[in-house]
């Protein structure tokens, strides 16, 4: 039996957002024919689907049983965008952009919130890997908003 400061926390939380990034990513690419896009929004779900593998472990010492659900908010975010793209002249790809790099905010809070709790040790390694990754995430997300921007300006 573990002891207090080994128990594995907010690991599944975090599995849900990237989950729900990865359906996200995926209805993105479907609906943006652009091929730069697309190049980046299959980089975004490779690396949360690695995340998501290297977590899994963890969420069935947490919780007894993988992972497969997604978040709610990052889900609510994906309607709201649907929604948007077909009531507003905005640009599609704009929306998406914003929309997505939201999503790459949660992630990086969700890893934060994890890494302020004690964790296992192998935890808390494979934690601070993938917060690096979703850093760079977010980054890339980041420099898309901005030229997505310049471009619907």
């Amino acid at each position: 039996m573990q002891n207090q400061t080994d128990q594995i926390k907010h690991v599944s939380d975090i599995i849900k957002v990237m989950n729900g990034g990865i359906e996200f990513y995926q209805e993105a690419k479907s609906k943006l024919d652009n091929s730069t896009y697309q190049a980046f929004f299959n980089r975004m779900i490779v690396a949360k689907k690695e995340a998501v593998a290297d977590l899994q472990k963890f969420a069935v010492e947490e919780q007894g049983e993988l992972e497969n659900e997604s978040s709610s908010l990052v889900k609510a975010r994906q309607v709201y965008t649907k929604l948007l793209s077909k009531v507003s002249g905005d640009s599609t790809a704009f929306t998406y952009i914003d929309q997505l790099e939201e999503v790459e905010d949660k992630a990086l809070e969700e890893l934060d919130l994890a890494l302020e709790r004690h964790q296992a040790q192998d935890c808390e390694i494979a934690l601070r890997r993938i917060k690096v990754s979703m850093k760079e995430c977010h980054d890339e997300m980041k420099a898309l908003q901005k030229m997505a921007a310049q471009h619907s300006s």
